[in-house]
């Protein structure tokens, strides 16, 4: 059966899919990173450790990567809005169960169950957009997606920085899952039927050696591990800030901390910049200064200096989200086969960047404090991209990397 022509921007389907898409990204990355405030307050409630309250986060990140591939394999088989709507009402559950657990491990638990759900709407999302929204306009509908990332990770953030202080960190759990339930609802009467998907009739075995045949390629290994690097790095200062301004010398409430995550409004705007800057001054040269741009940030908030350090993590969004983005993009012009299944190998390496970035960041923090880990964070991205050019020019001069 022929391909029915994609929906163009004359189409309501089209902006229904742009608004169902968007929605549904809204609130998973809104669910994914609401616990990274509350960081602090479950060490004092719980009486547990920065490391082990930071689990909250990474177990979250372990089972997204675990859904990533599994669910991305089968909404190759079963269609895409099925997943991306199961991901939201599955996503909702545990925030109705977590307030009520009086034990940490449970919450644990309960974080890991949900980020497997999380998973489904990343997974099936953008292979929906590129089915059924016309190749002309698919990379517009691809940047307001992802857009939409930033924005949810923001209004999760700030939602439960700010309601802590206003009521308790379980009310803002229940206004999350209302938050989810009324956004499942909207998406289920947005996302029209798919009209261009077909099933994959390929075996497992074949999907799963096309999905690590990438490994075997130095330059997207290469890619890859940037996606770590970045998302390391920028974890790592956003799950340690509250503790930080918390202390002296700036003794902030959660509440004056979560107006800090307003700075995520540079990241909805970063990717669309970047893009666009790309496309005049060249790729590779707008990924390198936002990376730096990205570093300098970070390296901001050594100040004491209230101003200067609010300064400093708006430029860390506008950095990293313009880098990220790009770096997002690149993993099409590095594969050579299996594009897909490229793209799904960097969301994973994105996500271990999650993981190590909370935990396994907590002995350094431990270790060096505030200080160290802006040195750690600022300087390994900058490392990386230094490894990467002398790969480059001793190596594959022709590659698209940086």
């Amino acid at each position: 059966m022929a391909k029915k022509q994609g929906y163009t921007a004359r189409d309501a389907a089209f902006w229904r899919i742009i608004f169902g898409t968007g929605l549904s990204s809204v609130f998973i990355f809104a669910a994914m990173y609401a616990m990274q405030p509350l960081l602090p307050v479950f060490t004092k409630e719980f009486s547990i450790s920065v490391s082990y309250a930071s689990m909250a986060m990474s177990v979250t990140t372990i089972g997204l990567i675990a859904g990533l591939i599994i669910l991305g394999f089968m909404s190759d088989r079963t269609g895409r809005g099925l997943y991306i709507k199961l991901s939201l009402f599955g996503s909702v559950l545990p925030f109705l169960l977590i307030p009520s657990v009086e034990s940490f491990w449970l919450i644990v638990v309960l974080r890991f169950v949900q980020g497997f759900a999380l998973a489904g709407v990343p997974a099936a999302a953008l292979a929906y957009i590129s089915e059924e929204v016309d190749k002309r306009y698919a990379n517009l509908a691809t940047a307001l997606y992802i857009s939409c990332n930033s924005l949810g990770g923001m209004i999760g953030r700030f939602l439960t920085g700010y309601m802590v202080e206003q009521a308790s960190w379980q009310f803002s759990l229940y206004i999350l899952a209302a938050f989810g339930g009324v956004l499942f609802c909207i998406v289920c009467f947005l996302l029209p039927k798919s009209k261009n998907f077909t099933s994959s009739t390929v075996r497992l075995a074949e999907d799963l050696e096309g999905f690590f045949y990438h490994l075997k390629n130095p330059s997207l290994l290469l890619v890859f591990g940037l996606g770590i690097v970045l998302q390391l790095s920028f974890t790592g200062i956003w799950t340690y800030a509250p503790f930080h301004l918390l202390a002296p010398p700036f003794m902030m409430s959660l509440e004056m901390i979560s107006y800090l995550y307003l700075a995520y409004s540079f990241g909805v705007v970063g990717g669309p910049i970047g893009g666009w800057l790309s496309g005049k001054f060249g790729f590779n040269r707008v990924r390198l200064v936002a990376i730096i741009l990205f570093a300098t940030g970070i390296l901001l908030t050594l100040s004491a200096i209230t101003s200067l350090l609010v300064v400093g993590f708006c430029v860390i969004c506008l950095g990293f989200f313009t880098a990220h983005s790009l770096t997002a993009g690149s993993v099409s012009r590095e594969a050579t086969h299996h594009k897909g299944s490229a793209s799904s190998l960097y969301l994973v390496s994105y996500y271990i960047g999650v993981t190590l970035g909370s935990t396994l960041l907590s002995p350094w923090w431990n270790a060096f404090g505030w200080g160290g880990l802006v040195l750690l964070t600022a300087a390994v991205p900058i490392l990386y991209v230094i490894f990467i050019q002398v790969y480059r020019s001793k190596y594959k001069k022709g590659s698209a990397v940086l």
